[in-house]
């Protein structure tokens, strides 16, 4: 017999003849397995399903139903399919019968008499062929996770939400207790766990050096992946809330040098194999890669959101006879700068009120918007008409800028009389409300948006009554892909009749009416006030 130490297995020998069975059954005992016998197909069945063993030794003539129905019932289910048979017969040993075995499942056929040597190398090799086909499934099956779970984190919104699908789905992937570590964008450090089956996330604590301190001795300042053991007294003093009561094996990468590492570790009992430490690294690779890319794009963001908001009013004035609230709101998943803005002016005894648009989101957008702003300041250093300063908004975006549009729109309001002028480039209308509870919009849209041909600019006069106001805004609010912009502009016309004294709270209804937006958002609310009650607060 083999001198080789077989792997660990349980094999089900079938035979109804007693002293056959026997010794079967001590052939493979002494090679170092462990047996289970059954007499019958039909009891053949039940063991196979209860304990589902490595592999079958299977009799072909059996008294209850054949072994050829027995190989055919297993390789059918496929909760058993991928069990090897091995058929063995003294009677059934022709070429046919050996075919027949063969083509109705089985993974291999001994014809009786057979020598010990060779019974126990053919269970060997069937045995080593199953688990080799069971590696390359698992591999195939943890290669596919891999793949989903990297798309599921690369698809998170939050940093929190990127962290739970990677601890989540490694502990599912791996079969083990699994824990993760990151520096979030906000300077705190993270840390989650999770437990197989269903991997549900949970928050727990950790000393924030933790990262520093494991990078330094990891990886120095460089990028990269190893492997660590990290003590469980050492673990525990630094996450005491730890549930686990092993020492933990652990993969740290960084993707980019000097930049926070990502831990990302399991429980190691029992010991992993090679192909569950090659597959941890790469969890771990494609957790810090995601985590990197999460936390660039914040860093853009913040840089993208800072840079707009210093080409926007810091402030706006507080003018006698006026309340006046605003709004600028940028959109949730856009990193670049985009081209809406306000304006609110003090000239004289009026005050002017400006809302536009620049075509596209980028740092283009944002500069020729900060210019316009400043044309339609220059514009109102003298003499002020409203159809003049969009004209000279025109020339200077088909001057300097002639593959860009712009939409604007300016109301010029006398808080004593409530006289207001309304000069309108393309952009939606400002909406009229009385005081009353109505809301209507002046006039769909003007005369043509900037930049794409000489146009003589039409002034609209209205009069705000006391207590009445003018509420204009960007397309950001009212424009979705799945929605008609009459019906959306209908809906916030509705929102607009509910104003009531508190602006502010109107303001932040009006915009949450739309849920979150894929386009920057800017808004004002200017309202002649009914009394001599000091102005509001002039907050956005």
């Amino acid at each position: 017999m083999s001198d080789a130490t077989p792997p660990e297995a349980t094999i089900l020998v079938v035979d109804d003849t007693p002293t056959k069975l026997y010794i079967l059954s001590s052939w493979l005992r002494r090679a170092g397995y462990a047996v289970v016998e059954a007499t019958g197909g039909l009891e053949a069945l039940q063991r196979i399903a209860e304990l589902h063993p490595d592999l079958v030794v299977l009799d072909v003539r059996l008294p209850d139903i054949s072994g050829y129905e027995v190989c055919e019932r297993i390789k059918s289910d496929p909760a058993t399919s991928s069990i090897p048979v091995i058929q063995i017969s003294g009677a059934a040993i022709t070429a046919a019968d050996r075919a027949l075995g063969l083509h109705r499942g089985a993974d291999g056929y001994l014809a009786e008499p057979v020598e010990p040597d060779e019974f126990v190398a053919t269970v060997e090799a069937a045995l080593r062929y199953h688990r080799a086909r069971q590696r390359a499934e698992r591999l195939a099956a943890r290669l596919g996770a891999l793949t989903d779970l990297t798309l599921a984190m690369n698809a998170a919104q939050t940093f929190d939400e990127l962290l739970s699908t990677a601890v989540s789905g490694t502990s599912r992937i791996l079969g083990r207790r699994t824990g993760v570590v990151a520096l979030a964008p906000d300077g705190r450090t993270r840390r989650l766990t999770a437990l197989p089956p269903d991997g549900t996330p949970t928050f727990r604590t950790v000393q924030p050096p933790v990262l520093q301190f494991l990078g330094e001795r990891a990886l120095g300042q460089r990028a990269g992946t190893e492997f660590l053991i990290i003590p469980h007294d050492y673990w525990s003093g630094i996450a005491p809330d730890t549930p686990s009561r092993q020492d933990i094996t652990a993969v740290l990468s960084r993707t980019k040098r000097d930049r926070p590492p990502v831990l990302l570790g399991v429980e190691p009992d029992p010991e992993l194999d090679q192909d569950e430490l090659s597959m941890l690294r790469q969890l771990g690779q494609a957790v810090a890669l995601a985590v990197e890319a999460l936390r660039a794009y914040a860093e853009e963001h913040a840089i993208a959101l800072t840079l707009q908001r210093s080409l926007l009013p810091s402030r706006v004035p507080q003018v006698a006879g006026l309340d006046i609230v605003w709004r600028y709101q940028p959109a949730v998943d856009n990193v670049e700068v985009g081209g809406d803005f306000y304006e609110v002016l003090e000239l004289g005894e009026q005050v002017l009120v400006a809302v536009g648009d620049v075509q596209g989101h980028s740092l283009l957008a944002a500069t020729v918007m900060a210019e316009l702003r400043h044309a339609l300041r220059a514009s109102l250093i003298g003499k002020v008409e409203l159809d003049q300063s969009l004209s000279l908004l025109n020339d200077v975006l088909r001057r300097y800028h002639p593959r860009m549009t712009a939409t604007v729109c300016l109301t010029l309001l006398d808080p004593a009389t409530g006289e207001a002028q309304i000069a309108n480039a393309g952009h939606i209308p400002p909406l009229l409300l009385d005081g009353d509870g109505g809301a209507r919009y002046h006039e769909r849209f003007g005369n043509l948006l900037l930049g794409v041909a000489e146009e003589v600019y039409r002034i609209d006069r209205v009069v705000v009554p006391p207590g009445g106001s003018v509420l204009m805004f960007t397309d950001g609010l009212v424009e979705d892909r799945d929605k008609y912009l009459d019906d959306s502009l209908e809906i916030a016309r509705r929102a607009a009749e509910e104003i009531g004294d508190d602006m502010d709270e109107a303001a932040g209804r009006l915009i949450d009416t739309f849920g979150a937006r894929e386009d920057d958002v800017a808004l004002v609310i200017v309202r002649r006030r009914p009394d001599d009650r000091p102005p509001l607060p002039a907050e956005g």
